[in-house]
C-alpha cells in the first residue's frame, strides 16, 4: 500500500474502564486459582482480546453446562440472566462476575420500575448479549433503536419506564425515546448509554470534515464499533470497521487521504499500532478529545 497522506487519530478511543475491568479480572483468575477458567460468553467482544486471555488458559463457552462441575466461571462484561448464576450455582461452580458496574445499574433500575408498578421498555438490539442479561432482570419489552421499531399500543396513560443498552447510537435513541415520549403521557426515562460510548461517538463526530475516510477498529460483533461505523456515515464519510491492518482494501484509499481511525471500548491499542504502522503516514495527528480517568473496583473475591 502507498503511503497515505495524514492519519487523524480519535480522542478518546479504546478500552474503556468496565473493559478494562473485566479483562483484569480474568487475568487475575488465571494467576490465583490457575488454568483453566472458564469464561461464560466472549470476555469483551474483540478475538484478539479473547485469543490473548484463551493463550493463558481461559476456556470462552456460550452455555453454563459446558463448565466442569466445581469449575471457576466468570460471567462477561455484559452481563448475563439470572438463570446463568442460577444453573453455575446448581453446578457448584466458583462464580466471579466481570459485569460492567454501568450494566449492573441498568438491571437494578429494570428491577426499580418493575417493582413501582411500571411496564419497563427497553430499547436495544435483540440477540445483543447485554440485552439477553437485562431483560433476565424483569418482565420487560425491546424496543428496536431504528427505524423498524414498534412502539406498544397500549394505553397513552399507561405508566412506562425508559431504560437503554449502554452501547446505541446516541442520536438512534434520542429518537426512539422521543417515540416512545410521544406515545405515552407517563414516561419515566433512563438513557443509560455509557460515557464511554459517547464520548467515542462524539470523537468521530470532531472529525467531520477534517477526514475523506473513517477506519473503526474493533470486531463485527461489537456494538459499539458498529455505531462508531454509522455515525461516520451519518456525516457522509465512506467508514469500514475492520479487526486490524489485514482488513484493510486498498481500493478504499488514495495515497492523497486524510484517514479517521478510532476504536471501540474493546479494542487493544496495539490494533490501532498495526492499522497506522500498515498506512504508514507522511503525518499522525491527534484530535484534541475528553480524558477518561476513570476505573472500576475488582470483584471482592479479588480485591
Amino acid at each position: 500500500m502507498d503511503q497515505v497522506a495524514e492519519v487523524v487519530l480519535g480522542v478518546p478511543r479504546g478500552f474503556c474502564a468496565g473493559v478494562v475491568r473485566a479483562i483484569d479480572i480474568v487475568n487475575l483468575c488465571l494467576d490465583k486459582f490457575g488454568p483453566p477458567i472458564y469464561v461464560k460468553h466472549q470476555i469483551v467482544h474483540n478475538p484478539y482480546v479473547v485469543e490473548e486471555l484463551e493463550k493463558k488458559g481461559a476456556i470462552t463457552v456460550e452455555s453454563v453446562d459446558e463448565i466442569p462441575e466445581g469449575s471457576i466461571v466468570v460471567f462477561s462484561a455484559h452481563g448475563s440472566p439470572p438463570e446463568d448464576f442460577e444453573n453455575a450455582k446448581s453446578l457448584h461452580l466458583k462464580i466471579i462476575d466481570a459485569v460492567c458496574p454501568l450494566v449492573t445499574r441498568v438491571h437494578n433500575e429494570a428491577k426499580k420500575y418493575h417493582n413501582e408498578g411500571k411496564r419497563v421498555l427497553l430499547v436495544g438490539h435483540e440477540g445483543h448479549q447485554e440485552v439477553k442479561g437485562t431483560m433476565g432482570q424483569a418482565p420487560m419489552t425491546l424496543i428496536s433503536d431504528g427505524l423498524d421499531r414498534l412502539i406498544p399500543q397500549w394505553d397513552r396513560s399507561t405508566d412506562v419506564a425508559i431504560i437503554t443498552q449502554t452501547t446505541l447510537s446516541v442520536q438512534d435513541t434520542s429518537a426512539a425515546i422521543t417515540e416512545i415520549q410521544n406515545s405515552f403521557n407517563n414516561a419515566t426515562i433512563r438513557n443509560d448509554i455509557c460515557y464511554a460510548t459517547t464520548n467515542r461517538q462524539d470523537a468521530v463526530l470532531s472529525m467531520s470534515g477534517k477526514v475523506d475516510i473513517v477506519l473503526v477498529i474493533g470486531a463485527q460483533n461489537s456494538s459499539n464499533c458498529n455505531r462508531l461505523r454509522e455515525v461516520a456515515e451519518s456525516l457522509g464519510i465512506a467508514a469500514y470497521l475492520i479487526n486490524g491492518p489485514a482488513e484493510i482494501e486498498s481500493k478504499w484509499i488514495k495515497p492523497s487521504y486524510r484517514i479517521g481511525i478510532t476504536s471501540g471500548a474493546s479494542t487493544p491499542e496495539i490494533l490501532v499500532d498495526e492499522v497506522i504502522k500498515r498506512l504508514n503516514p507522511s503525518k499522525i495527528t491527534v484530535l484534541p478529545g475528553v480524558d477518561e480517568n476513570i476505573s472500576f473496583r475488582l470483584p471482592k473475591e479479588l480485591r
